[in-house]
């Protein structure tokens, strides 16, 4: 095997541009995929923190039916009295939990003495809340990122609309369960960017104003969000959450709670999938590359040297060993390519972050690219250029390896 190597190496310096232009066709083809990956896979990962770290949470948990009919806000769906502490003490007694915070979530009217506009209104425990989505309060662009009762967080759009600012005095109406109606005074305590751009009309409230403009005599929560320690266990642990509250039957015998991903809730995954099918034909296009430019400089290789392998074939020489060569050749220029383009594609990753580009991402502005590639990243392109470079020399390899060699000798 030592000598095949030697043989296959010698030939491929016999024609060093053609190798040159080759291994560099491969190298440029591997150095743009990282590239690609790396910015690509970090602006995912931060449009994806974005939105779990500052609304929606890691997942959440709701009554059966309650995310089907989320667009009217329904009272008469939410978790009520013992299926909040049984939910409680699952969600406790959970390792992968890092926080989990109750939400009541109803719409109204917002007024602020003069007009009158409808609202989307989300009553938390600021404590657990801001553990369970730490960027909720650096979405509070003007005023006081603290949320007391009585105070009341208006969406931007909203706030410019009906020209109200931190220390006004505005009003909120809404209907409750059983269809009565109930005002309450607020103090604007700040304006919130929206998480995702200009728009959105969801206000934050504490959970103790809006039990008593619901006038809700006992506790009631419209949905659990929940963050976990490790976000790349979130499908595990929600098959894992899922299965164990299916277990939690109502008197009829049906699940009381749904479990749904951020996934499920947030229209930004479509994007999150674009991304990684972009991402997927990116690597295609590379090992188109790879595949044509290897299996091209190999037929050349063979018709090139067709006397050649008639006279080893000749001498006794096996065509196993004449295929291996030849397979080595594709081989090596594969490695070459690869690490190489590892190596150039770790380097201009790192000119990347040091060039400091900014762009801007909804609320966040000015956000810096770091631009990060995983060493499963590099491997599983390194391993695709090689297998494809193999596959790429199996048949011109083959062809070489069944030539008669009497007329492979007398080839002109």
């Amino acid at each position: 095997m030592g000598n095949l190597f030697k043989i296959a190496i010698r030939n491929l310096l016999r024609y060093k541009r053609r190798t040159l232009l080759t291994a560099s066709l491969i190298t440029v083809g591997v150095v743009f995929v990282l590239a690609f990956v790396s910015v690509a896979g970090t602006f995912k990962n931060m449009m994806i923190g974005q939105i779990t770290d500052s609304m929606i949470g890691h997942l959440q948990v709701h009554r059966k039916g309650f995310v089907a009919s989320l667009e009217t806000l329904p009272l008469n769906m939410n978790l009520k009295g013992g299926a909040i502490g049984k939910l409680e003490k699952i969600l406790a007694a959970q390792p992968e939990v890092e926080a989990y915070s109750p939400r009541i979530k109803f719409g109204g009217m917002f007024s602020n003495f003069t007009e009158t506009s409808s609202i989307r209104i989300t009553a938390i425990d600021p404590a657990r809340e801001f553990k369970t989505a730490p960027f909720l309060p650096e979405r509070v662009k003007n005023g006081s990122r603290e949320l007391k009762s009585g105070g009341i967080l208006v969406p931007e759009l909203l706030a410019q609309g009906m020209k109200v600012k931190p220390g006004d005095t505005v009003v909120v109406v809404a209907t409750n369960a059983d269809g009565s109606v109930n005002g309450k005074q607020f103090v604007v305590t700040g304006v919130m960017e929206s998480a995702t751009g200009p728009g959105g009309r969801d206000g934050y409230i504490h959970m103790d104003d809006a039990r008593e403009l619901l006038r809700m005599e006992d506790k009631q929560v419209s949905e659990y969000a929940i963050r976990l320690r490790d976000f790349g266990k979130l499908d595990a642990f929600g098959k894992k959450l899922a299965g164990l509250l299916s277990q939690e039957l109502n008197p009829l015998g049906k699940p009381i709670f749904e479990v749904h991903t951020w996934e499920k809730l947030s229209p930004f995954f479509n994007i999150a999938r674009m991304i990684d099918l972009m991402t997927f034909f990116i690597k295609i296009m590379l090992i188109a590359i790879v595949l044509i430019s290897i299996m091209n400089v190999m037929i050349m290789a063979v018709y090139e040297r067709i006397r050649e392998i008639g006279t080893i074939a000749a001498i006794g020489t096996l065509p196993g060993k004449i295929l291996s060569m030849f397979v080595i050749e594709g081989l090596c220029m594969g490695v070459v390519g690869a690490l190489i383009g590892d190596l150039v594609g770790i380097g201009l990753v790192w000119i990347l972050n040091l060039s400091q580009i900014s762009y801007d991402f909804g609320m966040q502005k000015g956000l810096v690219l770091q631009a990060s590639v995983s060493p499963a990243d590099i491997l599983m392109i390194s391993v695709t250029v090689i297998i494809v470079s193999v596959i790429a020399s199996l048949q011109p390899a083959f062809k070489a390896s069944r030539m008669e060699p009497i007329q492979a000798l007398r080839h002109i």
